[in-house]
């Protein structure tokens, strides 16, 4: 896994990631992150800070599945928004930590 990279913006991330060829829309497909996490590779994480208010905060992960698709998922930091498949990929994150 890539290091944590810090961005004034979320679109600029996805900018990155998209140069890069991570094209496919993960948040639309969460159900299978959800149900078959050892499918998924975070290849890089991009972390935006909001100025003024936590909420604003979000990560988007540059993810790889198995079969070769590469994507994003972004997810924010809003005491309510963080939902089953950000919580899996935070796990492969932490995870992938340990290799």
């Amino acid at each position: 896994m890539s290091n944590i990279y810090h961005y004034a913006s979320v679109s600029k991330a996805l900018d990155d990631l998209s140069e890069m060829g991570f094209t496919f829309d993960f948040n639309l497909h969460e159900e299978d992150i959800i149900k078959n996490p050892h499918r998924y590779e975070i290849e890089h994480i991009y972390r935006y800070e909001g100025d003024s208010s936590p909420d604003d905060e979000a990560t988007v992960y540059g993810i790889k599945s198995s079969s070769g698709k590469k994507g994003v998922f972004v997810a924010g930091f809003a005491a309510n928004s963080e939902n089953d498949a950000a919580r899996v990929l935070n796990e492969i994150s932490i995870k992938g930590r340990n290799k």
